[in-house]
């Protein structure tokens, strides 16, 4: 299929098949997402710094690919991912049928300079390359929002598809223009989104034919085709990125021109963007080694090898006296006996002093104590035990703050419906083992036992303590994303 276009006319070994074409489009439609991704999951680790680049990422990208585009368009003829598939761009000219073949093989540097983009179409493409596909993915995304029918299904207080919405009474002009917007989005954008899709397949399919000498219709509308680099081409790019000056140039003895000239501010830009020519194949490598990398099992055995020939030593006590030099002087017998009696003192003070009482955490927005649950005790009948029900974990699962609970009971506290949450705020709780610690100003209302009206009501808790509601159990912490951030895992 690459050489179909030799069955119509004379073969042009400067015209990019089809498949090449797609193969670069595909490309580049991979930078943005790959790189949103990898951003994300740097903001996971610094989100201070990162968070408000992630929330504006096609804004960044746009900017980014502006510069980086522009650079490559004006070095190398064609954009980033282009020159790595040695394409370029050039103009198509006015005469009959465009082409002049017999000029590229005999002067092939003054047809490259008659056919190089000029400043005009360097932004023109630029138009094409950044501010389309742009303007694409947030029409695509406000229409995903605002007129999907999917919308509909969405849970929480974002924007829900509503056809049938109208404009408020007396509209401001934002509100006017934000209903317009969604007009627009529910019936003309689906057309010109399907307009768009069969352009773009009707010029795939003419230039696949030899039909036109453009891949896509906005090429065509600025006049721009898709050509491989030639001989002439490749001895420009080279003059450019290593210049030679003549020996008796005056800018060669120059101080300053070597590797210090290299990092000076007006090379060291020039030197950053054509670097990204040798970071996507080295990524892509870098890529391919670490899926080889995890999915062999050579790092497994590499990494048991490594912990075989390590010898630990035996841990090394200092500060402990000779055990001859302590029975010889009678220190052992003195030691002995204080023990003892330190024993006997600190049993006393124990028996003594009060039980000690939990302080609940106090919450930052309404200043009221926290209701939480303690940790069961640290021994080994309660390693698996839910510190919420007390009982074996069932189908355990972890909270964002590392303690793991009962799958239905982190379920139904983060919900604020669990059982113990509710008893505990209408005062039904307080013989419970659990709540014995909890102190607070209605200690004595909770002591009391009465059954009239009155007694039920100073036993409530309702204003005074908060049931801890979307909040650890454990730290009393608020959980981000709710039931969503749980997190099931295997004991």
């Amino acid at each position: 299929m690459e050489y179909l276009p030799s069955l119509q006319q004379e073969f042009d070994e400067f015209k990019p098949s089809l498949f090449e074409l797609l193969a670069e489009q595909q490309l580049s439609d991979l930078l943005p997402p790959s790189l949103r991704y990898l951003l994300a999951v740097a903001t996971h680790r610094h989100p201070r710094y990162l968070l408000r680049i992630l929330n504006s990422y096609d804004e960044v990208y746009a900017l980014l690919s502006l510069v980086v585009e522009r650079y490559y368009l004006r070095t190398f003829g064609g954009s980033f991912t282009e020159n790595f598939y040695s394409l370029k761009r050039e103009r198509v000219l006015r005469t009959k049928n465009g082409e002049i073949p017999r000029a590229q093989v005999g002067a092939g540097a003054p047809v490259r300079e008659a056919l190089k983009l000029h400043s005009a179409d360097v932004w023109k493409n630029l138009l094409v390359m950044v501010g389309i596909p742009y303007l694409k993915r947030k029409l695509d995304e406000g229409y995903d929002i605002h007129a999907a029918p999917q919308a509909a299904l969405a849970l929480g207080g974002g924007p829900r598809y509503n056809p049938s919405e109208d404009l408020p009474h007396n509209p401001t002009v934002r509100q006017r223009i934000f209903h317009y917007y969604k007009w627009f989005l529910r019936n003309v954008y689906p057309s010109i989104n399907a307009a768009y899709y069969f352009s773009v397949l009707a010029f795939n399919l003419a230039y696949l034919f030899d039909n036109t000498k453009y891949s896509s219709p906005f090429l065509w509308l600025i006049g721009t085709r898709i050509r491989r680099l030639g001989a002439a081409d490749h001895r420009a790019i080279a003059a450019v990125l290593d210049p030679k000056p003549a020996p008796g140039d005056a800018r060669s003895q120059r101080p300053g021109s070597g590797l210090l000239g290299l990092l000076s501010p007006q090379n060291l830009h020039s030197q950053l963007l054509t670097s990204l020519r040798y970071f996507l194949p080295a990524s892509i490598f870098a890529l391919k080694f670490l899926e080889w990398w995890h999915a062999s099992d050579f790092s497994r055995q590499l990494a048991r090898k490594a912990t075989e020939v390590l010898d630990l030593p035996a841990p090394v006590v200092s500060g402990l006296t000779n055990p001859a030099e302590r029975k010889g002087s009678g220190q052992e017998e003195k030691e002995k006996k204080q023990s003892e009696q330190e024993k006997k003192t600190g049993d006393l003070k124990s028996a003594l002093k009060p039980p000690r009482r939990h302080q609940p955490p106090i919450s930052a927005t309404s200043y009221l104590p926290i209701f939480t649950v303690p940790l069961p005790p640290a021994d080994t009948s309660s390693a698996n035990t839910c510190p919420i029900c007390l009982n074996t974990l069932t189908n355990p699962t972890a909270c964002q703050t590392g303690y793991v609970f009962c799958y239905v009971c982190i379920f139904h506290w983060l919900s604020g419906e669990h059982q113990r949450q509710l008893d505990f705020m209408d005062g039904e709780g307080a013989g419970a083992p659990w709540e014995e610690e909890i102190t607070g100003d209605d200690d004595d209302a909770v002591k009391k036992s009465s059954d009239d009206n009155e007694g039920k009501s100073s036993r409530r808790r309702a204003g005074k303590w908060e049931s801890g509601k979307g909040r650890c159990p454990i730290t009393g912490r608020r959980v981000l994303g709710g039931t969503e951030g749980l997190r099931r895992v295997l004991i």
